[in-house]
């Protein structure tokens, strides 16, 4: 099988490439298929402590491949659409409950299916010459791999509204200032920089960086005693791990900690 999602391994970080750059990156159903085994492959192996996904050649990701839409339509064939919705769903709830944390790296135009994919991840990271676009609408559609609930709650209605009526393009300066992304890299050092960041979540305690992400999702939708609540049992169950000791001996004796080593 040809592999549309190519998977690396460096300095605790799993590198996932979107591959195929010729349509760049759009979805093909083994694309689909393929990004989730890999997830879930990242998911369950101990040396990886960070997760990046970003799109091979020139753009992110397109969203669905249009051509194979026309084909099916052509057919009056709706019958894999529930099939890739939920493999598009399932990708996003396991982006949302893995326990490590998820960068999106934009290198490229990310469109339609491929910015909700990038609003999945937990911190998004683009190049300057990223593009981005809620396109669903260009071709009748809807927005699907859960942009209604990702977009709306970085936005707000408003904004979302208007991203996903008109379907129109926004730079990285934009998405930038939109809270899109949290980070703009010059296209010349984009992929040394978005590495580096995210070796730097690699190298944090895996336990506390879970117990933040788990935090920071439920804060978003939860009352303020939840949260209260959540905090006390967190905290209590990380301040004896070994990360915590190590932190903390570390902060004393002005050195760097050494986390996850035990």
């Amino acid at each position: 099988m040809v592999s549309h999602i190519l998977y690396h391994i460096t300095d605790g970080v799993a590198l996932l490439t979107l591959n195929r750059p010729e349509v760049m990156n759009a979805f093909s159903d083994p694309m689909r298929e393929q990004l989730l085994e890999r997830l879930q492959q990242a998911e369950g192996d101990a040396a990886v402590r960070c997760v990046m996904i970003t799109g091979a050649g020139k753009a992110f990701c397109a969203g669905g491949d249009v051509a194979n839409m026309v084909a099916l339509q052509e057919r009056n064939d709706s019958s894999v659409i529930r099939q890739r919705m939920t493999l598009g769903a399932a990708i996003v709830r396991l982006l949302r409950r893995m326990s490590k944390p998820v960068v999106a790296a934009v290198n490229g135009a990310a469109a339609g299916a491929g910015m909700n994919l990038a609003l999945a991840c937990d911190l998004r990271l683009c190049s300057d010459q990223a593009r981005f676009a809620q396109s669903f609408v260009k071709i009748g559609l809807v927005p699907d791999w859960g942009g209604f609930y990702l977009l709306t709650r970085v936005v707000g209605t408003g904004k979302a509204l208007e991203l996903m009526m008109t379907g129109d393009l926004i730079d990285a300066e934009e998405a930038l200032r939109l809270g899109i992304v949290n980070r703009v890299f010059a296209q010349a050092v984009f992929h040394t920089e978005t590495l580096n960041f995210a070796r730097q979540l690699a190298a944090g305690p895996p336990a506390t960086l879970a117990r933040i992400k788990q935090g920071v999702y439920l804060g978003s939708v939860a009352t303020l005693e939840e949260v209260l609540a959540y905090e006390q049992e967190a905290q209590s169950a990380v301040f004896l791990s070994a990360d915590a000791k190590e932190g903390t001996r570390a902060f004393l004796e002005k050195r760097p900690p050494r986390f996850g080593r035990d």
